[in-house]
């Protein structure tokens, strides 16, 4: 899924959830929740039902080694996603009927409700000037003053689940939600919430029940549950744990953080699973979520090429157990140059931590032909630090590169989710993960690079390294015989300075796909745009002294479409091809601080 806004108790970029809302996670929730994959898998069966798809051309020439034992141990994050589960509990009826109801209503039905409540409660929420704006919450006491009830604001109609992200700053607790729930129309709000004062709690927060606290509508059960998991989400990973404040500076201290493990911490609100909620999906989303934003939020220092594949080796080490095998293999220093893959290494030979491939496989398990399924590639850019090389950026622009793996967090972050979902596809992950350093061995502006295409590359300028990284992993995923390819790259500033920080661009060689994108979009309240291959710049990016150019003229125009057209000479063999380019952080806007993972 995908985010962006978030008051009485609003919290739109508070200081204390600068991670809140990430900003393009189109990918996530276009292909998983939204079942665009799906959608795509059945139509794929139906093309080969007379078929098997060919098996990988590559495969075999590829002979990479499995995960590198000394690799194992730079694993960090994704051990730790699912660090804000014990959030959402089940309840017997004796504590279902304990926990403080919460009523979300939307702007449409505030009237009717704030009329059915009882005097205390509207004359509260009048005085506290309660206007149902998405993530607003009143909260509302009884005569003693006790905690008693709260209100929840969802704002205009929507499909984000944003809005349900302001629970997790409530006071310490266990709350229910209680009907309606999100857009039920302000005549059922107002009886369903005079009722609910009456009767109390419902009977029960089993899945499989009939209790009346909460929706029955799935959908809408399942954005509340993610909301209220992702609004716990902090990055503490450096900051002392709050037993240790104070203590002397040293090592790592403080890691523990994250999960507020170690000294005294205050009390966490905590939610009921709403009724009816698709707990795998939920768990699925939310963890894949966290681990998304951990990787873009951590420093270079502690987040090179190695530990990008340590973290996708995790992934693969873990779900094998429970999902079917997933393989993960890694070529990194010479070894890519022994199979072919001359411009991952090239662009990051200059580092002292090798460049590497890391490359993940997965079939849905219990198939008795698993190359019957449709096979989706994903292509994710991991520049783990992006200097500009021989092209230095200046020190504003290289600031906020330790986000420039951010595709590759996010196509690592969507493999996990749709294992978890068990997509009826088969995947194909690539990861080319690099550093774009400085040293004698760098290469250098107007040097020829060679690529696994055969495709000769003059190279326009150091500082358009993620390019050449993904024509080789490109090469590689077309090589594969996909019925679809999605890469997602951090890949220009021009893509952001036309679109901004909230609205990724796409760019896709088959306008299905990009209808169904769209409608997803559409349907998930989660925008993107769509911009053109035109066809017309594609001869500047020819080349006097090789077969292309990695810039083109230079004239610093049309940057992301110039960039989407050379990655399309590397996808010329694959059916169906979408390219994100992705910011995978926003400065927050008007409301606050640098924020990072908004993916």
């Amino acid at each position: 899924m995908r985010l962006p806004s978030f008051s009485s108790f609003r919290i739109p970029y508070s200081q204390a959830n600068r991670q809140l809302y990430p900003a393009q996670t189109g990918a996530l929730r276009f292909c998983a929740q939204h079942l665009l994959l799906n959608n795509i898998s059945k139509s794929c069966t139906q093309q080969i039902a007379s078929r098997k798809l060919a098996a990988s051309a590559s495969s075999a020439e590829m002979a990479s080694t499995s995960m590198p034992a000394e690799l194992a141990s730079l694993e960090y994050w994704f051990s730790r996603s699912g660090r804000y589960e014990e959030f959402l509990v089940d309840a017997s009826e004796q504590e279902l009927q304990a926990a403080i109801p919460v009523q979300a209503v939307a702007q449409a039905d505030l009237t009717p409700l704030l009329s059915s409540l009882e005097p205390l409660h509207r004359s509260w929420a009048a005085t506290s000037r309660f206007k149902a704006k998405a993530g607003e919450v009143c909260l509302l006491p009884d005569a003693q003053g006790t905690l008693s009830r709260v209100l929840l604001g969802l704002g205009p109609p929507s499909t984000a689940p944003w809005a349900y992200a302001a629970l997790a700053k409530l006071p310490g607790g266990t709350y229910r939600l209680t009907k309606p729930y999100g857009g039920a129309g302000a005549t059922a709000a107002a009886t369903a919430a005079a009722a609910d004062a009456a009767a109390g709690a419902a009977s029960s927060s089993s899945p499989s029940s009939s209790s009346s606290c909460c929706p029955s509508d799935g959908s809408i059960a399942d954005r509340a549950a993610l909301g209220f998991l992702l609004g716990h989400y902090s990055f503490e990973r450096y900051k002392a744990a709050q037993g240790d404040k104070g203590a002397a500076e040293g090592g790592q201290g403080g890691q523990g953080g994250e999960g507020g493990e170690g000294g005294a911490e205050e009390a966490k609100a905590r939610l009921v699973w709403p009724e009816g909620c698709d707990r795998t999906q939920v768990l699925s989303l939310a963890r894949s979520f966290v681990w998304c934003r951990d990787l873009i939020t951590t420093p270079a220092e502690d987040l090179g090429p190695q530990h990008l594949a340590a973290e996708a080796g995790a992934l693969a080490a873990a779900l094998s157990v429970t999902h079917g095998s997933v393989s993960c293999s890694v070529l990194q220093g010479e070894q890519l140059l022994e199979a072919n893959y001359p411009a991952i290494h090239t662009v990051g030979r200059a580092s002292c931590r090798p460049p590497l491939l890391a490359t993940l496989r997965w079939s849905p398990p219990d198939l008795a032909d698993p190359s019957s399924l449709p096979l989706l590639a994903l292509v994710g850019k991991g520049v783990c630090f992006d200097t500009g090389g021989l092209n230095l950026k200046p020190g504003a622009s290289m600031k906020n590169m330790k986000k420039d793996m951010g595709g590759a967090a996010l196509v690592l972050s969507l493999a996990q989710l749709l294992i978890r979902c068990r997509l009826r596809a088969r995947l194909l992950v690539l990861v080319p993960a690099v550093e774009n350093s400085v040293a004698g061995n760098a290469y250098r502006p107007l040097d020829v690079l060679r690529t696994r295409a055969g495709i000769s590359v003059e190279n326009g300028n150091c500082d358009a390294e993620g390019r050449l990284i993904l024509a080789d992993a490109l090469t590689e995923a077309t090589a594969a015989g996909p019925d679809l390819i999605i890469d997602a790259a951090t890949l220009t500033g021009a893509a952001r300075t036309a679109l901004g920080a909230e609205l990724p661009a796409v760019f896709t060689n088959d306008d299905v796909i990009w209808r169904q994108l769209e409608e997803a979009a559409a349907a998930e309240s989660d925008p993107v745009w769509r911009l053109p291959l035109h066809a017309p710049y594609r001869k500047q990016l020819d080349s006097r002294v090789a077969d292309l150019s990695s810039t083109g003229t230079g004239d610093g125009l049309a940057g992301a479409i110039m960039a989407a057209l050379f990655l399309q000479e590397f996808v010329k063999g694959a059916p169906r091809w979408v390219h994100i380019d992705t910011s995978a952080f926003t400065s927050g806007g008007a409301g606050g601080p640098t924020e990072w993972s908004r993916i």
